[in-house]
């Protein structure tokens, strides 16, 4: 392996594993403070902490940052399938990284209680429930991709639209699932704390919706000449 292809690698794996210390590390802190962030302070450190980690990694690897992500730019075919499968194991590999660091540098008994910030389903919902809610939201997150940082009519504004986006996702749907929208957000908090309830609602999901968003864009919101491999 060269360095052309290392260096998106070790971005997507630094970049994942920053989101998911500072995403679960907000609801770990939120919980071991007493609630003092919130679900709008919890929602800001998942946006704002994507907005800036999307921008900075953008120009080297895309900043996916998410396995939905990556399968919805590999339908779209903005990557190729070796790529893909590089860049979900990078991913995923980051996430487990930023929930070992979430459990190191955090307070036991909170880290405990929230399962080191472990997406959770609302006992409100079933099953379904949850894989809708997900689809839904990572369709949403994920039109935000293709609309701010893909299309080339895109305004030039980094990853804060994507990071906009994840922010008011958790905003409405952090009650319900969470708001995951991303398989390795919930995957790294969940084998370190090794708590899998639920844990297929956070893979089936939002990659129902990043197919649903991928084929909306592909074959009818992009202009014609961008949806080949670049």
């Amino acid at each position: 392996m060269n360095v052309h292809t290392l260096r998106p690698l070790v971005a997507e794996f630094v970049g994942t594993a920053l989101f998911i210390f500072l995403g679960a590390g907000s609801v770990v802190a939120n919980a071991a403070s007493g609630n003092a962030l919130g679900a709008v302070g919890t929602a800001l450190a998942h946006g704002v902490g994507l907005a800036v980690i999307v921008t900075m990694t953008m120009a080297i690897s895309g900043g996916h940052i998410n396995p939905a992500v990556s399968v919805a730019l590999w339908l779209a075919k903005k990557i190729d399938g070796k790529t893909l499968g590089f860049y979900v194991l990078a991913q995923l590999v980051g996430a487990i990284v930023g929930a070992l660091l979430v459990k190191g540098f955090f307070p036991a008994a909170a880290a405990r209680v929230t399962s080191l910030g472990t997406p959770q389903l609302a006992s409100t919902l079933g099953l379904f429930d949850g894989v809708a809610v997900e689809a839904v939201l990572t369709f949403f997150l994920a039109s935000a991709v293709f609309g701010t940082a893909v299309s080339p009519l895109a305004p030039k504004v980094g990853g804060f639209g994507i990071g906009l986006a994840v922010f008011v996702c958790a905003l409405t749907g952090g009650a319900l699932t969470g708001a995951a929208m991303n398989p390795a957000r919930a995957f790294g908090p969940a084998l370190v704390a090794w708590d899998w309830h639920g844990q297929a609602i956070y893979w089936i999901g939002p990659m129902l919706g990043a197919v649903a968003a991928a084929a909306l864009w592909k074959f009818v919101l992009l202009p014609r000449d961008v949806t080949d491999l670049r």
